[in-house]
């Protein structure tokens, strides 16, 4: 079975066990930026992996959810930021960078700036870790986010905190995505795979630290403080971060930003 992983140190605790304790047999993993899992996923190059929350709209008919993971934060997250060169209240009209690694974070920028700062910037296509030498601000994402920047910016807005302060709900920035087509082929692979997600995030209660010096060890050009940054994401789909995703789905399918999702299908198996 082929399995994604996303190559950001928040999605490390859930392959920890994998990683550094038991590989699952049966299993190819490909790691990669969130958008290379996510058009994987869409053009059934991989079986299963964590994908960006909006990608998970558009090829719902092609997909169900873990209904245990996710990876999400209520309020400030830190590796989600938008960095400026002008206050976010003067971006209308103005090039605003949009990373290439990200989607759930790009969609969760436009209903920001449109829908609460009524601005609707010239949106600009760019490397993960941009430059904002000809843009006035450019989201940033994930490790890039939280990496050595030698270019001095005079604001930096986290979307985490501004999408709670705004709409009174966490992020869900990405969930776990199994194709169906494959579910009852690889049902004993997918159950291993969840076992070991499960005995990942008892590491990282159990264990935190030594799952934080390996994650240190794997990411070297962190900067961020790996202990806290751990503390701010949630990996456990609630029923609050479910109601919390329907939630950005209404407002970006209202915006037709992506596709109109009504309900979250899950998978109906441990």
């Amino acid at each position: 079975m082929r399995l994604g992983y996303i190559d950001y140190l928040n999605c490390y605790p859930f392959y920890y066990q994998m990683f550094e304790k038991k590989p699952v047999p049966g299993i190819d993993i490909y790691p990669g930026y969130p958008c290379m899992l996510n058009k994987m996923m869409a053009d059934r190059k991989l079986d299963m992996s964590p994908i960006s929350s909006a990608t998970c709209a558009e090829i719902a008919d092609d997909v169900a959810l873990l209904p245990q993971f996710c990876l999400s934060s209520v309020g400030y997250v830190g590796s989600v930021i938008l960095a400026s060169k002008i206050p976010i209240e003067e971006l209308n009209h103005k090039k605003v960078g949009i990373t290439s690694a990200s989607h759930t974070s790009a969609v969760l920028l436009k209903v920001l700036l449109k829908n609460y700062y009524h601005a609707e910037p010239v949106y600009i296509s760019t490397h993960p870790r941009p430059v904002l030498k000809d843009m006035d601000a450019a989201l940033v994402i994930g490790n890039d986010a939280m990496a050595i920047s030698s270019e001095p910016v005079s604001y930096m807005y986290d979307l985490g905190d501004l999408w709670l302060r705004k709409t009174g709900f966490p992020v869900v920035f990405a969930v776990f995505a199994v194709r169906e087509s494959i579910v009852e082929k690889y049902a004993s692979e997918i159950r291993a795979v969840v076992s070991s997600y499960h005995s990942s995030l008892r590491h990282l209660e159990a264990d935190k630290a030594q799952v934080v010096s390996k994650a240190s060890a794997k990411y070297p050009d962190i900067i961020y403080d790996i202990n806290s940054y751990f503390d701010l994401l949630q990996f456990k789909f609630d029923a609050d971060l479910k109601d919390a995703l329907m939630f950005y789905y209404s407002m970006a399918g209202d915006m037709g930003l992506i596709k109109k999702v009504t309900e979250l299908k899950q998978l109906s198996f441990e």
